[in-house]
């Protein structure tokens, strides 16, 4: 028997939860369905930039978030090899839409967030999607329990490993050659950073350490692994043991987050992208069917806007989607207009986010790049020249409005 539902989000994280909550607050019912049997924390924490927080103002939710974590005041950079400073720029500076904010968001938080957000059984657990198809004006959506769902209109924020983006025609998202290790300090008692994002270079890795409060700290690690890296990856011990081993001259302080991270609070992953040209001839959107998040723009780490690009999708998803289904039926059937309208607003969601997603993408790469080439004259390049621009970059991506949720 097929259960049948206006809008069908695939995905209960970022991008899945933030469209939903956004249609909530415009008055529109959705269903989120989500593989697992709980909410996913895959990551631990990501930095939230200022247009990661104009997203969360728009949908309702960014001042209890800010209570629960701390502003950061800038961002350092230093070298590992010489253990000196390479750069420091303060983030209260202006930016065409305002005043710069940065924080590090816990992940499991904004998404409990987000959840308590939305009317009671919004989220079908368990509900892993294996195969969509066409019936008239609907599509079907058919889940590894048997269950089939008819809806007007169907949204895949499923990840990188997105089924709605494959039967939109996306290729697989291709490997970079690097991975990356997480982890997420709690050190119960204070931890004693300045509220500042540190990071570090040197033989080719890039580590990251961001406080989310006075008691926690997320850190990351990029490097190039090799084939002998494998096991590894499956062992968090000798993760801590490879992270550890190269920090270099980084401080004492620095070190000690990753000696008291927990095991079980550190995990690695190959990095992916969608190669960005995939957004400029893909189907972003296809007649009632389109994608958001990692499902649409997959990309490296290197400048953090994987999380927040992912709550600009959701916005910009609902405003646009609210706007053709809550507009008069013109000409023809109900079912045929409607279908129509539906079609028009996910045409418009495409067109507003495919450039985004295509700078985004490309910046990650380029950045990502630059910072982990490793020999003498590229360290020293690095280190006097594009530190502070590479730094610079990471504000000028986040200097960006995806605005209101409100319609025209």
């Amino acid at each position: 028997m097929e259960v049948v539902v206006d809008i069908l989000i695939v995905g209960a994280g970022i991008a899945g939860l933030t469209t939903a909550l956004g249609l909530h607050r415009l008055g529109i019912r959705s269903l989120v369905l989500e593989s697992s049997d709980s909410l996913r924390n895959t990551g631990f924490a990501f930095t939230t930039w200022t247009n990661g927080w104009r997203a969360l103002d728009a949908i309702g939710i960014a001042e209890s978030l800010r209570q629960q974590h701390n502003l950061l005041h800038g961002i350092v950079t230093n070298s590992t090899i010489s253990g000196l400073l390479t750069s420091e720029m303060s983030f209260k500076i202006k930016g065409a839409h305002g005043d710069h904010e940065v924080r590090c968001m816990k992940r499991k938080l904004l998404l409990e967030t987000l959840d308590k957000e939305l009317p009671s059984g919004s989220i079908r657990y368990s509900s892993k999607v294996v195969s969509i198809e066409d019936s008239g004006y609907f599509k079907l959506v058919h889940l590894a329990d048997g269950s089939v769902f008819k809806t007007k209109v169907l949204i895949g924020c499923d990840g990188v490993n997105s089924v709605v983006a494959k039967w939109l025609g996306f290729k697989k998202p291709a490997f970079v050659g690097r991975s990356a290790m997480r982890g997420y300090a709690d050190f119960k008692g204070s931890h004693g950073f300045e509220p500042k994002f540190m990071q570090f270079f040197g033989e080719g890795v890039r580590s990251g350490f961001l406080p989310c409060d006075d008691k926690t700290v997320y850190w990351f690690f990029t490097y190039t692994p090799n084939p002998k890296d494998k096991d590894m990856e499956e062992n968090p011990a000798k993760m801590k043991e490879f992270v550890l081993s190269k920090l270099g001259k980084a401080p004492d302080q620095i070190k000690a987050v990753v000696e008291i991270t927990d095991l079980n609070s550190i995990i690695s992953s190959p990095l992916r992208l969608r190669h960005p040209w995939e957004l400029l001839w893909g189907n972003i959107s296809k007649s009632n069917v389109c994608v958001a998040g990692d499902a649409l723009h997959p990309m490296t780490p290197d400048i953090g806007q994987g999380g927040c690009s992912a709550l600009e999708d959701g916005v910009v998803l609902a405003r646009c989607l609210a706007e053709a289904m809550s507009r008069e039926a013109s000409s023809g059937t109900k079912e045929e207009d409607e279908h129509k309208r539906i079609e028009m607003g996910l045409k418009k969601f495409a067109r507003e986010r495919k450039w985004r997603g295509f700078n985004l993408i490309s910046t990650s790469f380029m950045v990502g790049f630059m910072q982990q080439s490793d020999g003498k004259a590229m360290t020293f390049f690095r280190d006097k020249v594009l530190a502070a621009f590479l730094a610079g970059l990471l504000l000028k991506r986040a200097d960006f409005d995806c605005g209101k949720l409100s319609l025209p």
